[in-house]
Order: C-alpha cells, then structure tokens, then sequence
C-alpha cells in the first residue's frame, strides 16, 4: 500500500480498534480489525529460535506436536565466530522459522553490552565491544527480516544486569552511553534497517527505558529515524501518559488483565480527559501499519516461510564449528586421532546435558539437540568404546523459570520476585539437607571418574554451567564453576595431565584453580542443535577451530572493571563509574592482565600476519593493508583484528579500541592480500560539549592483530 492509502486505512479505525492494536489482547498478539482487513500482531521470543506455543491468556504450554524448531546458537557462540556471512544465516534461519510458525515480529536479537560476565543474559547477547556487536548484529537483522518477519532488537537500553532489573536506576556519563552502549543499536536502526525495537526493563537516570523521552524521543526516534515499532518489554510499562507521549508504540505484558494494561483502558480514560491527545495514538497505529505494509501482512504477497529445513542444518553446524574457542593446546594433544583411541572416557555432566529447554524467553522446544556425548558417538562409530561419567552431580534445583503446581506463569512469577527488596542476585538456593546430598553424591561421582580415567587411552572433561546460572531473571554472583566443578578438576588432571577440558557456558567462567595445570583447554558455547558434534569435529580434527572470544576472560570477577571502577549490581541505582573503559579497553588502559584476551583464539595451523601499511584516502579516511599467510600445515582460518589508538587525545581515551576485522580462510602455505577502510567513525569520540562525535586531527596509531592481547604490527598516520 501507499503512504495515502495506509492514512486512508487509519482514518477508518475506531478508537476501540487503535487502542487494540497498540496493546496485548494475548500473551503475544494484540488485536486485528477484521471488518477493515488488518490482522492481529503476533510475536514470539527468539533469541535461539522461535519459542514454543502458549495458550492466549496463560503461561502453560499448549502442547501441540508441530512446534518443534531449529535450535540456534546462543548469540555469544554466533559472535564467537567473527563471521559476518554466518550471522547473516542464522538470521534468514531465524526469520524463515518465524515466518512458518505464523509469526509477524521475532524478539531477538538482544545486543545489550555485556558489562560484567556475571549478568544472567550474557548468552543472549553478542559480547563487550560495541563495534563488534555491531557488525554481526547488522547482518543477523538483515537475515530475519529478508523473510517478511520483523526483528525486535532489544533491550533498548542499558539492560546489563538480571538484579533488579524492573527498576534499577542506571547512572552513566554521557560518553559511555553514546560510545559503548547505543552504537549497536543505531547501527540495527540505520543499517540493519530493523522494524522493531523493544524496551528494557530498567530506568535511565530515573525513567524507565520503555517510555523514556531522552532514549526514545530525542535519540532513536529524532535522531536516528526510527520509524518502526517499539515494544514494551513484557511488564516493562508504568505509567499511561509517559508511554503515549514519549513514543511507545505497543505494550506487552505477562499477565491476562489485557484491557487494565496501561495502553488499554487507561489509555481511553487518559484520552477522554484530555491527558493525552489521539494524535498520540495515530502515531502509534500509524507505526504500526506501516510496519505491517511492509512485511506484506496488508496486501496478500506476504512470503509463507517454513521450518525445520534440512538445508538450513548445514549453517547451523557451520556456526557452531566456527564458534569453538581454542584457548589451550600447549602439548599439541589435539586434534585427537581415532585411531590410537580405542578407550575414550567422557567425564562432565555437560557432555550428557540438553540446554535448549531452559535458559527463560531463551527457551527452546527443538526438534533435536546432539549433546556432545551423542555427537562423539557419532563421530567415533563403533570402533572406539566410550564410557561416559557424570564425575559431579547436578540436582535440578533453581530454575526460576520452572513450572509448578501452583502456577504455571513462571514468567510473570519471576517478574514479581525481582520487586523484592533485597538487591542482592537469586542464588540456586540449598537446604542443608540437599548441601549434604551434593557433596556426598559429588564425592561417589568423582572417585567412579577417577577410577576410570586410568586405564583409558583419551579423557575429556565437559563441564562448565547450566542454565540454572546462565539465565534470565537472575546474575551469578561469582564466576567460580557450580557443583564443585575445580576440585574434581583439580583431582582429574593429577591422575591424567593430558585430560582435554571443554567448558560449555555462555558467559566466561573463573579457570584460575586449574587452568595453569591444565595443557589443553576449549571454550564451546550453547552451540545449539548441532553443537555436539560441532565440537566432536573440532576434538578429532575434522574441523580446524576459527573461533575468537567476544569478551575478555578475567580471571574472576574481582577483575571485572564494573566491579573495581563502577557498581555491579548496585542497589536501587547502579552507577556505571568506570564510563567508557568496558572489557579490554579497561584490562589494556589499566595494565591488568585477563586470564584471555579478547578476540583471542588458536588454530590447528599458525598464520602470519605481517606488511602492514596505511595511508590516508580522504578527510579522515584510512585504507590499511597487510597480508595473511598460512604458515603451518592445516587448512584454516585467521581473524585479524585492526584496532586504533590516539597518540594525541584531547580527552581520555581507552589504549585502543577494535574498528575492523575479517575473517580469512586459507589453504597450507598460501597468501593473502588484505585491504581494509576506516572511516571517519574510527577516529571519533563522543564530544559532550558538541553533543556529537568528533573525529579530532593528530596522530593515530594503527594495530593489527590476533587479538587484544597480541599486536604484531604497527603504523602511525597522521590525520588533519
């Protein structure tokens, strides 16, 4: 339709019918119009697929067989990759299996800035750098949206931590805000194009993010030019006149009062005072529209989608290939080699665990998931006797998402529980009695995994964290391993030095009783579907490990610069003290050593990366070259990293910050060429006097390298 006939459209809806359209009249849908052809608005949670069917006004699973779908990397193993052609899959994936369930706006992909590695939600999102998060959320948005589905990147903004997340009151300068914690989020809006936006749940500087004026108004709606919709989190709205006037579009909540929500009834009444005008509501409706003209929800060409296609598994275990993180491998003891492994021990309650189901809006009802242990199984076949122990025990005690007899809204209940007083996070709780049970169950477990370790030819350890902590609703409050993880560790590799460690977790675990003892270490994320034989692949060498870490590992939380610098998690208020200076720009500015660095990560082959030169290409514009050789004897693939340093600041600055990278694959002994741009954007700090970024003249150095941690090159160019 044209802009005219969506105002003719407009002119003929009742005030009934607008004010159906701009809020829930299901957990997940808002009302149609039928007479005039508009359908209702359906949404799903997505961050790792479309999430399973609820009935219309309550939280228990409808139960039907056909909803069923690909489970999708975690965003931190998507990021892990460094592949911008892989998160551009995964959307189209996504957005394809949306579209075949019938839904209209998937709410992924959550691209908040993961602060400190203890928020509840790291998995969802895409790391610490905003450069990074935002070339792979650019091209996963574009994926989505390519299917006649609608994005909803969230959580707009500043959504860093579980605790108190309803109404914690976020204090952070100016700089960091516009630096650190919206530049992806502009970059989803102007680039990516994205038609949806939802709001966090927390406050900024004392109003909430979900009809904040500064966020909404004055910054995404006027200066960026949002002209999709923006949804409420679910429960994140509090006030009738501020949502209407400060521009949210559509409100969404967890429970069945549908006409009470504040967009509802409220609404009618505020606008029958003249508290709030219906030019306020058209504007919404009018978003609203014009979102669904151009999915093709109004006109009948709309794209039909589908789900669970073979096809798309090809992608999903690339990604997951491609996001195993080789952090350790000094005695070269991998790849394994399966011919000389006629006995594998599997240790780790990981190797044998699902994580799809839990996680909460993460959750996922997937037509499979291949746990590791499985997908040894399959890689190995019949020739080689595996003998898996759990060596730990895990009781499934604490998810908050979990149903129970006297509710089945774990959602809503969850909601309720953050309004508690105590600003302290929800720990997985333990009677004394269950205490005495873990650790008397842990020490059978342990001494069965030792003994068999012995006598067998290759042990892996699959360990790490369980959506009992990586999970919404909740932070961790340390970044040690649950279930007494470290001892048997500890013990493990005294009775076998050569055990190869896997954690699997989607946030970065405390590794400091053990790490310096251990030879071989790798980091695999919530893989998704595929995952566990992605990463039997990497183990026996049939995929060469690419992966990069997304965020730095400290080596405790102690080190974590929002806790030496800032608050985490505060109180009522939270103050951001350490500003701009988040993940590696803290650990290189203030010389603290990261158990990892970020953008670290080996490979089965070595690269050289060497000859870089640099030269100017037009105000404030740069053109960089190096060459990228593969010097060991593995096909692979190199990410090399560009970062940039301002030798002369004006104002304070990290010691570098990450502005281009690639990822480059290459045959043994073979050579590439590599140009690169930096625009003015890398040169260019937030100015709060100017209220703009400012790219100043003077001299910068330029870095590249493997990682934060590793600069192998250097040239300096001089900017006017």
């Amino acid at each position: 339709m044209k802009k005219e006939q969506l105002e003719e459209l407009l002119s003929q809806l009742t005030t009934d019918e607008k004010l159906g359209m701009i809020h829930g009249n299901e957990l997940f849908a808002t009302k149609g119009v039928e007479r005039l052809g508009i359908p209702p608005f359906i949404t799903s949670d997505g961050p790792r697929g479309v999430r399973k069917d609820f009935n219309p006004d309550n939280w228990n699973e409808i139960g039907q067989s056909y909803d069923y779908v690909s489970y999708l990397p975690c965003n931190t193993a998507l990021t892990a990759t460094w592949n911008r052609e892989l998160a551009h899959q995964t959307g189209q994936v996504l957005g394809k299996e949306a579209r075949g369930r019938g839904k209209d706006m998937i709410l992924a992909p959550g691209i908040n800035i993961m602060r400190t590695p203890l928020c509840g939600r790291s998995f969802e999102y895409m790391g610490e750098d905003p450069y990074l998060t935002s070339e792979m959320a650019v091209p996963l948005v574009q994926g989505i949206e390519e299917n006649d589905v609608s994005s909803c990147v969230k959580h707009f903004a500043l959504n860093n931590q579980e605790t108190r997340r309803l109404d914690v009151d976020v204090d952070v300068d100016e700089r960091a805000l516009r630096e650190i914690y919206l530049p992806a989020f502009e970059a989803a809006v102007k680039r990516g194009k994205a038609k949806g936006l939802m709001g966090a749940y927390n406050k900024l500087r004392g109003q909430h993010c979900c009809h904040n004026k500064y966020l909404l108004q004055d910054i995404l709606r006027k200066e960026w030019g949002f002209e999709g919709i923006l949804v409420s989190d679910w429960g994140g709205v509090h006030s009738t006149n501020e949502a209407a006037m400060n521009g949210l579009d559509m409100e969404m909540s967890v429970t069945d009062n549908f006409n009470e929500y504040y967009m509802a009834d409220p609404m009618k009444e505020a606008l029958e005072k003249g508290e709030v005008s219906m030019e306020m509501i058209d504007e919404k409706v009018r978003h609203i529209l014009h979102v669904m003209n151009e999915l093709h929800m109004l006109d009948g060409e709309r794209k039909a989608g589908t789900y669970n296609d073979y096809r798309d598994k090809e992608s999903l275990r690339r990604t997951a290939e491609e996001s195993v993180v080789l952090l350790k491998n000094d005695k070269k003891l991998l790849p394994l080699d399966s011919k000389k492994i006629k006995k594998l021990l599997v240790v780790g309650e990981n190797a044998n665990r699902m994580h799809a189901p839990g996680g909460g809006s993460a959750e996922i009802k997937a037509l499979y998931e291949i746990t590791p242990l499985m997908g040894l199984h399959m890689l190995l076949g019949g020739n080689t006797q595996i003998i898996y122990k759990p060596g730990y025990y895990n009781e499934d005690i604490g998810n908050i998402w979990a149903n129970t007899e006297e509710s089945g809204n774990g959602q809503a209940d969850s909601l309720e529980q953050d309004k508690q007083d105590s600003p302290a996070p929800k720990e997985v709780s333990k009677s004394e009695e269950k205490a005495a049970r873990q650790a008397r169950m842990n020490q059978e477990y342990m001494a069965d995994a030792l003994e068999a370790a012995r006598d067998a030819d290759a042990v892996i350890y699959i360990g790490g964290l369980t959506h009992d902590y990586d999970t919404e609703g909740q932070d961790r409050t340390s970044m040690k391993l649950p279930y007494d993880q470290d001892k048997l560790i500890c013990e493990l590799l005294k009775v076998r030095p050569d055990t190869i460690i896997t954690m699997v977790a989607g946030s970065p675990v405390d590794m400091s009783a053990w790490s310096s003892q251990a030879s071989t270490l790798l980091y695999s994320w919530y893989a998704g579907m595929e995952g566990g034989y992605a990463l039997a692949e990497v183990l026996f060498g049939h995929v060469n490990p690419s992966g990069h870490l997304p965020e730095t590992f400290s080596v405790s939380e102690k080190d974590c610069p929002a806790v030496v610098l800032g608050e985490f998690p505060g109180g009522d208020k939270v103050r951001y003290g350490e500003g701009i200076f988040v993940g590696y720009r803290y650990y290189d500015t203030y010389d603290v050593a990261p158990a990892f660095p970020f953008g670290y990560g080996l490979s089965y082959t070595d690269f050289c990366l060497a000859g870089l030169t640099v030269k100017t290409a037009g105000d404030k514009e740069v053109e960089v070259s190096f060459h990228v050789s593969n010097i060991g004897d593995r096909a692979g693939a190199a990410v090399p990293q560009i970062y940039v340093s301002d030798k002369t600041p004006k104002v304070k600055k990290a010691q570098k910050e990450l502005k281009a990278f690639d990822k480059i694959y290459l045959e043994p002994g073979e050579t590439k060429q590599i140009t690169m741009q930096l625009h003015a954007d890398a040169f260019s700090y937030y100015d709060v006097e100017q209220k703009a970024f400012v790219a100043d003249a003077g001299t910068y150095a330029i870095l590249l390298g493997k990682s934060a941690g590793e600069i192998v090159d250097v040239a300096e160019i001089e900017l006017k």
